[in-house]
């Protein structure tokens, strides 16, 4: 079977890596010639929004997926004219607004910070108010890893936060002062089979996810993460991997956000899960049976930022393995990612010990 996927980055990648045992063949579309899958994949060099390259990835695909959230809804309506695009067009929308997102959650029922819509320097300090400070204002379109945000401590913050983020929608949440973060990875097939990965707890530096760790927590803090996923799968009759980011606070998940697409924070499932979220996001958008989540062991996930460590040093660790993303070395950029599967926690912290310094980053940082 043919998959086209929009985007060429590394999640692409990975994706086209864990499909090809599986016979299936990949195209890409991606705006830059040098996109990264492009290694591993037959690439579209060409606008997300560009009408005939879209014409021609839909008629030669049987389906078409995504690897981020942020494709024109012109592009992702052309294609769902044509060809099956899972996840759908809706999904993919309300993650791209985060008034929306949060919306959904709230009618779900799910634990959000309060928020409160910005569109003008006039209405900031009245959703100050509501919401009070400590706060985050955010775009409410695009920013990532940290970027297209701001927190508000003081009135003072207001101003120089309006010069670096006004004149794009926005929105303003509530600082959490939370105990950790964690994420919760679902599956939907297109035949309504769903499978959960173990709750995963994740460290981020400078709003960059640094490492994330399995397994995370006891029983009754991930039955909550899956129900809330559970709910969002069904609400938005979604098929592929979803990924949902939360803060834990009183022993209690508050929803960050999520991605409809496979995440950073389940780079952990290539080699300590039974079947990894790429395997899995590909066997539901095709409709093929899922495979298991169960995590294998204990598992880490060690972003690799900016530039690559030096690769026998890192497979010289028992357990560790070593993912190169072929891209150039910039700084602020993911590169590449470690994993680290043992059998028990002690060979677990043993492992880390050695990889975290050529990581790039201290043990006492986590």
């Amino acid at each position: 079977m043919n998959v086209g996927i929009v985007g060429g980055g590394q999640l692409a990648r990975m994706l086209a890596l864990a499909g090809y045992p599986l016979g299936l063949r990949f195209q890409i579309l991606d705006p830059a010639m040098d996109a990264c899958a492009g290694q591993v994949a037959p690439l579209l060099q060409g606008a997300y929004d560009d009408a005939a390259r879209l014409e021609a990835l839909a008629a030669w695909a049987d389906v078409v997926t995504f690897d981020f959230e942020n494709v024109p809804a012109t592009a992702a309506q052309l294609l769902e004219q044509r060809v099956a695009v899972y996840p759908p067009a809706g999904a993919l929308a309300a993650a791209q607004d985060r008034v929306t997102e949060k919306t959904l959650f709230w009618e779900l029922g799910i634990p959000t910070p309060p928020f409160a819509t910005v569109d003008s320097w006039a209405e900031l300090p009245g959703a100050v108010e509501r919401v009070e400070l400590p706060a985050v204002l955010k775009t409410r379109r695009l920013g990532y890893d940290g970027k297209g945000q701001r927190v508000l401590r003081a009135s003072d913050d207001l101003g120089p936060a309006w010069q670096a983020l006004g004149g794009v929608p926005l929105i303003l949440e509530g600082f959490v002062p939370f105990e950790r973060e964690v994420s919760v990875l679902a599956a939907r097939s297109s035949a309504g089979e769903t499978a959960f990965y173990p709750l995963v707890e994740n460290h981020h530096r400078d709003g960059i996810l640094r490492l994330s760790r399995v397994p995370a927590a006891g029983p009754e803090l991930e039955y909550e993460g899956w129900d809330y996923a559970r709910r969002l799968l069904d609400r938005l009759d979604y098929v592929g991997l979803l990924a949902i980011e939360f803060f834990v606070k009183g022993g209690r998940l508050i929803a960050n956000e999520m991605a409809p697409r496979v995440h950073n924070s389940g780079h952990w499932t290539l080699e300590g899960a039974e079947t990894s979220q790429f395997e899995n996001h590909l066997r539901a958008i095709l409709g093929l049976p899922l495979g298991a989540t169960a995590a294998v062991g204990h598992s880490v996930m060690l972003n690799c930022i900016g530039d690559l460590p030096e690769r026998a040093a890192v497979l010289a660790t028992p357990g560790a393995h070593y993912h190169t993303y072929g891209k150039a070395p910039r700084p602020g950029r993911k590169v590449g990612h470690l994993t680290l599967r043992a059998n028990d926690p002690g060979a677990l912290a043993h492992g880390l010990k050695r990889l975290l310094p050529l990581a790039g980053f201290e043990e006492d940082t986590l």
